[in-house]
């Protein structure tokens, strides 16, 4: 029809350039009529081979680009001076030929003519039909069998055990920031559980208890993954079939699955670790609308994702680290752009601090004020705490407390070190074994309240009882000679020349004597800290350190964890360097002597920016504590990406519902090449634009995408991953699911984008015409077949195990590693 079309107006226009003047003059003057462009032609996309904005219909090579400030032209007196006038040397029968090559009659135009809002209407169905398959795949697979097993799995013993703390207000210590469980117990609350059950130890069963509302929860925010990735993806690359694989590659895989259906913090950080990313990507596409609504919506959501991540754990700084690059790239560019006013870059620089840094900073310190409020009765976690901690904790000894404000001889007392996360002077009945220093009772330190923390101080020359009415009270004072009794056990806090169990150079501690009598390596001199001779010692507020008398060592705790010989309590040792640090400076915090008047102790409790920062402290020394113990299972950050070794969530035997945490090799192997090849492939192309070689326009669009979408990608990959090469405390498999994300959305982009390439290689072939779409196909159809070999990893398994012949995972064991 088209073709007919173009033959009419070349002989139209040939009549008319034929015609005298006089009798082409009345089609030429009066109103001149634009061009119509049939409505196919009209709605503008996106050609992601050239990157260029194209109209739908038009073969680039045919592709007319219209420059800004100049019309298309026109029927009639617009193209009077242009086609229509015969040029030199050209005849009339070409200048026909060319109009029909270029321009649609305006009958056939307007019979081809339909509205553009339809063709665009007809592409936003699409999009929105897209994305909600997308997000209908994503939940279909993460509540299948959702509420199997009915028993505690894993972590859930952890989580669970810390959103019923929430429900009950029970104080309680983690080395993670309180926004994950506060949502899960607000969770479990709302879903109508109680906070009864223990959560004692993994395969416990919930029997009548709802934890469906916990479990729900969790899977609700993993099941917004794949969308946002999703979305993530198709704004980086503008391309439905790189977005369509991102989406495949996570909705599979049968790790992401696993630990988005169970009550942990997992799916809550990557749930807002990937709503920063996307917010991110949204308010860098509106960099050319500053200022706007959507731009100040994006950027301000990208803060409280930030805010959000933080608040689960603290590895969310990751993602802080991430946003904080992209924002400092971006001021540097508006920073060279001198079209810029001073006062425009100060409204940017202004604006991003404010949704950056401050709404950030703002909400994470909401959420421990609410964590604060929330949990106010004393619980399992007080002793990691100061005492002035402790004291505003209801039903805590020292909350609403009265206690004689100076140390006397005779006083029943405990001993708290002030190092963060230390605790109690503590000892009992059980001794040091063979071979570790003399086999006396041992001492350490306890993070709980208990009887054995319970210790008498006397003077260090007699044995009578100081609390006997006919004696007066008589003051301890800053440089007495004493002695600590155990009161449980009656033995005398005791050092010598014997090495410490764990730390080389320091001496041992013990519990010596029997019913107070000992020896002289029984006697301590107690100094407080920048105080002179002869001062009283005050009870929670005097810092404290006590000098053995013989060897001049000082009593302190290394914060080593013990052998299970040692109950795995902290190790207490004498050490020679006499050096100032907190893990030799106590205070003492309960105190009783009935001869003495007591004092309130509600002066003592802390303000809110000290809650702050001592719960800071805590938390992260309690992270740097966390150490493999004996026989625990562990992982190194070298097995993650190449999927070496599994995880066991529940169960180990034919008998037992079996889940286990392994990601579908398929996909993370597919992720590891594409990484590989992306590093390969971006560093040419990079280095083939440094040095000045021009790209064939069809391909500059590619290179765009690859570097610059695939490199912030690339960026997320390395910032959530290389860090934990770094850190010393313990690791496990999960903790390299956030980094998984970001290199499935690089494998999306980058096998889309290099199969693209492969079309245009081979564009004259009728391969070239298929090999993007069978390639996409093929990823997409192995993707989805791996899931369906892998699944029961996920939803569960009953019966033989693997190495067996007739288990339905025989032969899929492929790494001997996995322990399935």
């Amino acid at each position: 029809m088209l073709y007919a079309s173009g033959r009419l107006l070349a002989a139209r226009a040939a009549t008319t350039l034929s015609a005298p003047p006089r009798a082409r003059g009345p089609a030429l003057r009066g109103k001149r009529r634009e061009l119509q462009i049939p409505w196919h032609l009209e709605t503008p996309s996106y050609d992601s081979l050239t990157g260029q904005r194209t109209r739908l219909g038009v073969p680039p090579a045919r592709r007319v680009i219209f420059r800004k400030g100049r019309m298309p032209p026109a029927i009639g007196g617009g193209l009077a001076g242009s086609e229509l006038r015969p040029r030199r040397g050209r005849s009339v029968q070409q200048a026909a030929r060319a109009v029909s090559r270029d321009v649609v009659p305006e009958a056939a135009a307007r019979k081809l003519k339909r509205p553009a809002w339809s063709s665009r209407r007809l592409q936003a169905a699409g999009w929105w039909a897209t994305l909600a398959v997308v997000t209908l795949m994503s939940f279909a697979t993460r509540f299948h069998r959702l509420d199997q097993p009915a028993h505690i799995c894993w972590d859930e013993t952890h989580f669970g055990k810390m959103g019923s703390y929430y429900i009950n207000r029970t104080f309680f210590f983690d080395v993670h920031p309180p926004l994950g469980k506060m949502l899960i117990g607000l969770a479990g609350y709302l879903s109508g559980y109680d906070g009864t059950f223990l959560f004692q130890k993994p395969g416990d069963r919930y029997e009548h208890h709802s934890y469906m509302g916990m479990r729900g929860f969790c899977a609700f925010l993993g099941s917004w993954l794949i969308p946002f990735a999703y979305l993530t993806v198709l704004d980086l690359s503008k391309s439905f079939p790189a977005a369509l694989l991102t989406a495949a590659l996570l909705t599979f895989d049968t790790g992401c699955l696993t630990l988005s259906q169970y009550i942990l913090l997992d799916p809550i950080l990557m749930f807002f670790i990937m709503a920063a990313m996307l917010s991110m990507v949204k308010y860098n596409s509106f960099a050319n609308r500053p200022f706007s609504a959507p731009w100040w919506f994006w950027l301000s959501l990208t803060g409280i994702s930030l805010a959000g991540a933080l608040g689960v754990k603290f590895v969310g700084l990751f993602i802080i680290v991430h946003v904080g690059l992209n924002t400092i790239s971006d001021l540097w560019h508006l920073f060279g752009d001198l079209s810029l006013s001073l006062v425009t870059l100060g409204k940017h620089l202004t604006a991003r601090i404010l949704c950056l840094i401050v709404l950030p900073l703002v909400l994470y310190v909401t959420i421990f004020a609410v964590h604060v409020m929330v949990l106010n009765k004393s619980g399992p976690g007080d002793g990691f705490f100061s005492s002035a901690f402790q004291a505003r904790l209801s039903g805590n000894s020292l909350h609403n407390a009265s206690i004689p404000e100076h140390l006397a001889y005779g006083s029943v007392i405990t001993v708290k070190n002030l190092r963060m996360a230390i605790g109690y002077l503590h000892s009992h009945r059980h001794l040091y074994p063979e071979g570790i220093g003399a086999r006396q009772q041992q001492v350490t330190t306890y993070l709980h309240k208990d009887y054995n923390n319970l210790w008498i101080i006397k003077k260090y020359n007699t044995n009578t009882d100081p609390l006997d009415p006919s004696f007066p009270v008589e003051f301890v004072r800053h440089g007495d000679i004493i002695r600590l009794e155990h009161k449980e056990t009656t033995r005398n806090l005791h050092s010598h020349y014997h090495e410490a169990p764990l730390t080389r150079k320091h001496y041992q501690v013990t519990g010596y004597g029997i019913n107070g009598t000992g020896d002289s390596n029984d006697f301590w001199r107690i100094e407080v800290v920048n105080r002179k001779f002869g001062n009283r010692i005050k009870v929670l507020r005097s810092r404290i350190r006590l000098i053995h008398l013989v060897t001049g060592c000082v009593l302190g705790s290394s914060g080593k964890i013990l052998p299970k010989w040692g109950w795995e309590q902290l190790e207490v040792t004498c050490t020679p360097y006499l050096k100032e640090t907190t893990n030799s400076i106590w205070n003492i915090e309960e105190h009783i002597n009935p001869k003495l008047p007591n004092i309130s102790l509600d002066v003592l409790q802390p303000s809110f920016p000290e809650i702050l920062l001592e719960s800071h402290m805590v938390m992260i020394r309690g992270n740097n504590g966390l150490k493999p113990k004996d026989n625990e299972f562990t992982s190194k950050p070298w097995h993650w990406p190449i999927n070496y070794q599994g995880l066991r969530f529940s169960g180990a035997n034919d008998t037992d519902f079996r889940v286990y945490l392994l990601g579908n090799p398929v996909v993370w192997w597919l992720n590891l090449v594409s990484i590989v090849l992306y590093i390969l492939s971006g560093s040419t192309v990079a280095i083939a634009m440094q040095r000045g070689i021009q790209l064939p326009a069809e391909l500059q669009g590619l290179t765009k995408v690859l570097l610059r979408g695939g490199g912030q990608l690339l960026l997320g990959w390395m910032l959530h991953y290389f860090p934990f090469f770094l850190m010393g405390r313990i690791l496990y498999f999960h903790h390299y699911f956030p980094a998984m994300l970001f290199s499935s959305m690089l494998t999306g982009i980058l096998w889309d984008t290099l199969l693209r390439l492969c079309a245009w290689g081979l564009a004259p072939s009728p391969l070239g015409r298929r090999i993007h779409a069978v390639g996409i196909l093929s990823l997409l159809l192995a993707t989805a077949y791996s899931f369906y070999l892998f699944h029961p990893l996920a939803y569960g398994m009953i019966g033989p195990l693997a190495q067996e012949p007739e288990s339905p995972m025989a032969g899929l064991r492929w790494l001997e590693s996995w322990d399935f």
